[in-house]
């Protein structure tokens, strides 16, 4: 059964491609504006960098990851480059009890899982400038070997098929302006939202350009 989060504080999902810049946004649009709260999510991988348990995710062993699976404790999960992640449950009913709009920083397998289970929900998919910046992006963490990058690009290409799913998709070019795009869907365009868009031509170019550059890595 879908369920219904709440008419007043929507959950709003962005997802997109890995080098999309999701978290960037989602993170942004938290810290200016307290009507919305971030969903933090649990993961198998390692935390990296400055990450903080419980903050930036929930770090789980692979048993406990399974455990709570197993206890439908996820609203969502799925394995995403060979590490596991999902969404608690509990951060919904946090969010409810403190009345704000839940924001969630997923992936596009996640997204799908989150459209089939609840009804008042905004699906946002998160495209970078061109396939060369995500490349770039994705080169500038500096822990991308080239057998990574290519998986992740493949991944692209099969993300962005994914895209027609969606309520909106934004291209993520200027960080202050693609965060207030969201705020603009969701204070101002909630109820006139189409519920899908035609993104064929979009699609069609973000793949041929993934394909080219793909072509290139393989040689």
């Amino acid at each position: 059964m879908i369920a219904s989060f709440s008419e007043a504080k929507p959950l709003i999902v962005v997802a997109g491609p890995s080098g999309a810049g999701k978290t960037t946004v989602a993170s942004r649009l938290v810290d200016r504006d307290k009507r919305f709260s971030f969903s933090i999510s649990a993961t198998t991988r390692s935390p990296g960098g400055n990450e903080v348990d419980g903050v930036d995710y929930l770090f789980l062993s692979q048993d406990e990851f399974a455990t709570m699976v197993s206890n439908g404790d996820f609203v969502e999960w799925a394995e995403v480059h060979g590490e596991k992640y999902g969404t608690p449950r509990d951060q919904l009913d946090s969010a409810f009890r403190s009345e704000t709009s839940l924001v969630l920083d997923i992936d596009v397998q996640g997204a799908i899982q989150i459209k089939n289970q609840i009804e008042d929900v905004t699906l946002i998919f998160l495209m970078p400038p061109s396939v060369e910046v995500l490349v770039e992006r994705l080169r500038g963490r500096g822990t991308e070997k080239e057998e990574k990058l290519i998986e992740h690009l493949q991944n692209a290409r099969e993300e962005v098929v994914l895209a027609k799913e969606f309520d909106y998709m934004l291209v993520n070019e200027e960080l202050d302006r693609v965060v207030a795009q969201i705020k603009e869907i969701i204070t101002v365009e909630r109820e006139t939202n189409p519920k899908g868009i035609d993104l064929s031509s979009e699609i069609r170019q973000f793949q041929t350009g993934l394909d080219i550059v793909l072509e290139d890595l393989l040689e």
